[in-house]
């Protein structure tokens, strides 16, 4: 039982007003924003590109406790023909943390109250973890909003999932405010997810702890509870978004089998491993973070698809 808990704890993934003044930029180009979302959440959100009206729109979703900053790596990266923005999702970052809901439906509900704000019409959107999760439910829902979809180190669903139910027992059971308490905890949890031999740089291991740090025990709680009872397989056959189905094959979390399912059960689906030896893959093994450890190859992949 404990080499299980330790293993779950140490493996897993990972609207109608106008938006703010800008409030911040990155040397990258990035420019950090907020707007207030029909849904009640005042979203935080990072934007690149010239001109919203000429570029491709892609849309980053990051996964459990994470926010923007796990696609600090890849951003950069990309090309002016797209227009990009990750956001903190509700709960996540910088955005507010409303005492509920985290199921993949509020998450979902936001990103649409999210495009309305800022006129986005259509997007290639892509999911991380959690993030990926709630963008197939995104997809689901609204098929005319969603121009490519990308799930990253995802699966159907977590229900039954054995790799996470001894995190869940410590997270539901034994986390608390403030979760600074339990930084040794959240440093394991976050450096566990690249598991492959590129891994990821320290000072990005350092921004992964301290932006989940910043996230409430309550909504590591909900959002967890919600994850490990929704399950959206009979539905992902109602996907119409092409879709890129990439994964590490050192990922600690989700299964090859998850991969073999998502890309069977959704009608326009290419699945794409990142491993020593997988044919068209990466020259080393590749965990859950697989955009973190092969950021230019991630981004390449991406441009492929969304053009």
């Amino acid at each position: 039982m404990k080499r299980l808990l330790l293993t779950a704890l140490f493996a897993l993934l990972m609207a109608a007003p106008a938006a703010s003044a800008q409030t911040a930029a990155y040397s990258s180009g990035l420019t950090s924003r907020f707007v207030n979302l029909s849904t009640g959440v005042r979203m935080h959100y990072v934007e690149q590109g010239r001109n919203r009206n000429n570029g491709k729109a892609v849309i980053f979703l990051h996964g459990y406790t994470d926010s923007w900053r796990s696609f600090e790596r890849n951003l950069p990266l990309l090309s002016d023909k797209f227009h990009a923005y990750a956001i903190d999702q509700r709960g996540h970052g910088d955005s507010s943390k409303p005492a509920c809901c985290y199921r993949a439906q509020d998450f979902s509900d936001d990103l649409a109250a999210f495009m309305d704000a800022l006129g986005i019409r259509k997007a290639t959107v892509v999911g991380h973890s959690m993030g990926s999760l709630n963008a197939h439910k995104f997809a689901i829902e609204h098929p005319d909003r969603v121009e490519r979809l990308v799930l990253v180190g995802s699966a159907t669903t977590l229900v039954g999932n054995a790799n996470v139910i001894g995190l869940n027992d410590f997270v539901q059971n034994e986390l608390k405010d403030p979760v600074s308490d339990f930084f040794g905890f959240v440093w394991d949890f976050q450096a566990s997810t690249f598991a492959g031999e590129n891994g990821a740089p320290h000072w990005f291991i350092e921004t992964a702890v301290s932006e989940s740090l910043k996230v409430p025990a309550t909504v590591w709680q909900q959002a967890l509870a919600e994850m490990l009872v929704e399950d959206h397989t009979s539905q992902l056959s109602q996907i119409t978004a092409p879709t890129l189905i990439l994964y590490g094959d050192h990922d600690g979390i989700f299964f090859r089998e998850d991969q073999d399912t998502l890309d069977a059960l959704i009608p326009d689906s290419t699945l794409k491993v990142y491993g020593r030896d997988e044919t068209g893959g990466h020259p080393g093994h590749t965990g859950h973070g697989l955009h973190v450890e092969w950021p230019q190859e991630f981004v390449n992949d991406i441009e492929a698809f969304a053009r």
